[in-house]
């Protein structure tokens, strides 16, 4: 039996001691900064040489901001002004400096990111970017050429039956029974976890009606729409009420309502306490999550809460100025608070501030003063297409940039202000 073939309980289904060296976060100075190494093509570092480096600071709030050691690139001052995590478990999920690949194709490089118990990671990018490589580094069904993972504590590759159970998962394909009606494959589910008689009549109903297939529970899967599947599927990874839920891509395929439900459901099961990992192509559900993983040709980009992330992509909070005549915006850049200035139009300006709200009134008193006259300002909220594409387009420039090149100009990709 090879090592990946060991049962979840034996005494054997511990990490080996070749693994738990690789435990430790990397002391690669790349890593540390927060810029994205070449894992791949690099020998493994150290177990505990990053730890020795790292000084007391505030964490923060863990539900909002990125773990001390992410990687992100979109944030290089993160992981150096944070200590390095002196052991394992302060996350529910905790990947670091995770690669992998197949063949010639680097999936993943260099991804490290923790999930804090009780809260929605949104893990976003476009198809092909490795957001179902690190699911599956998550759940054990793959293990990394380099780094390592630990989920609810233990390696996700030899977990115990108890803490396997308390994992529930929604695979990106359709993996049930076709011959099987709806209502037979989440009970089968459902007993293989033991749920027994009528508990697990009850959940099986309740789950059937939440994903709205109550009046399909008596038609086989293989009859069912891909749509409808897709459902199906969410409803076996809700059944046993998991303490985990890993879902890749549970949107996909179904109605914009559906999906609100789908969502509602989540969040109200992040309320109960369960911690959610969520794949998703629809970049503007990245608010419905507590934090956000952006991730693009196997990098880590950006991670944090939502509006950080709209902060990293425009510099700041975003003023839209209209004014009733043409106006010369360079009289604005002094002010105080206001990071950039762009004139989009003779009429049009946008001022990149600190905090919007403060700088606003400044921004309509200097135009006052310079002989001009507002017709309306507003705070600009971008949506998450916007902030997904600057942060992507910032990333693949600083990825083709030559070395020791100027950094892309201001991350604002905006036209005139609508």
């Amino acid at each position: 039996m090879q090592p990946d073939e060991r049962p979840p309980d034996g005494p054997s289904a511990r990490p080996t001691a070749a693994e738990q060296q690789s435990v430790g976060a990397p002391a690669d100075p790349d890593f540390a900064q927060g810029t994205p190494a070449d894992p791949i093509n690099a020998p493994s570092p150290p177990a505990d040489a990053g730890h020795a480096q790292g000084t007391p600071a505030a964490a923060g709030n863990a539900q909002t901001s990125a773990p001390p050691w992410s990687t992100a690139a979109g944030a290089p001052s993160v992981a150096s002004a944070l200590p390095q995590p002196q052991a394992w478990g302060d996350y529910v999920v905790e990947i670091r400096g995770v690669s992998h690949r197949f063949g010639e194709v680097v999936a993943i490089n260099g991804i490290s990111l923790g999930v804090p118990a009780g809260t929605i990671l949104g893990i976003i990018g476009p198809s092909g970017s490795g957001k179902t490589t690190t699911i599956r580094v998550m759940t054990g069904a793959l293990a990394p050429e380099h780094g390592a993972a630990r989920v609810l504590g233990e390696d996700p590759r030899y977990f115990h039956r108890r803490t396997r159970e308390r994992v529930g998962y929604m695979p990106q394909l359709f993996v049930l029974y076709p011959d099987l009606t709806a209502r037979e494959n989440v009970d089968f589910v459902a007993a293989l976890f033991g749920l027994l008689g009528g508990t697990r009549r009850r959940r099986v109903d309740e789950v059937l009606e939440l994903v709205e297939l109550g009046e399909a529970r008596d038609r086989r899967a293989s009859q069912l729409s891909g749509g409808m599947q897709r459902r199906l599927t969410l409803a076996c990874a809700l059944v046993h009420e998991p303490t985990l839920l890993i879902l890749d891509e549970p949107t996909a395929g179904i109605d914009p309502i559906l999906r609100q439900r789908v969502w509602d459901e989540l969040r109200r099961l992040r309320e109960a306490g369960v911690t959610l990992l969520v794949t998703t192509q629809y970049v503007t559900e990245a608010e419905y999550c507590d934090s956000v993983a952006l991730i693009s040709s196997g990098q880590l980009v950006a991670f944090g809460a939502p509006e950080d992330l709209r902060r990293q992509a425009l510099g700041g909070e975003v003023i839209e100025i209209v004014t009733t005549k043409p106006f010369d915006a360079a009289a604005l850049r002094p002010l105080d608070g206001v990071v950039e200035v762009r004139q989009t139009g003779p009429r049009e300006i946008l001022v990149i501030a600190e905090e919007a709200g403060r700088a606003g009134p400044q921004v309509v008193d200097a135009v006052d003063d310079a002989g001009g006259d507002v017709e309306y300002s507003r705070e600009y909220r971008p949506t998450f297409d916007e902030v997904f594409t600057a942060l992507v387009t910032r990333h693949m420039a600083q990825q083709e940039a030559p070395a020791g090149a100027a950094p892309p100009p201001g991350p604002l990709t905006m036209g005139r202000p609508r």
